[in-house]
């Protein structure tokens, strides 16, 4: 948990949130305060994550609640670097068609 980062990159046609960590109910709060100060509309957000090791269901929720406010917005969440065990919850809780999956790293989109 103290090894927790988020990093934020804003560009003219999209958003950069790159998280490093455990993605839980303690380090959540930390993304949603990044992702709500940034104006998305109609852009797309790429979070990467491939330095998410470990994602519980609040990061799951995350993810849910980012997609729906950058549908209502107009914009795209992709979700980049997906790693094994996060992967595994999103296909389990039949999640995972719901995002844009991009296995590459957000070095692409930098």
């Amino acid at each position: 948990m103290s090894d927790f980062t988020v990093l934020t990159r804003q560009h003219s046609d999209h958003t950069l949130i790159t998280v490093s960590g455990e993605l839980d109910l303690h380090t959540c709060p930390q993304v949603v305060q990044a992702a709500t100060i940034i104006p998305l509309g109609g852009k797309t957000l790429y979070l990467d994550v491939s330095g998410v090791s470990f994602m519980d269901s609040s990061g799951l929720n995350l993810l849910v609640v980012l997609r729906r406010r950058l549908r209502a917005e107009g914009g795209l969440l992709a979700v980049r670097g997906l790693q094994a065990q996060p992967a595994r919850l999103l296909k389990l809780t039949d999640t995972y068609d719901l995002f844009a999956i991009d296995t590459a790293t957000a070095a692409g989109a930098g």
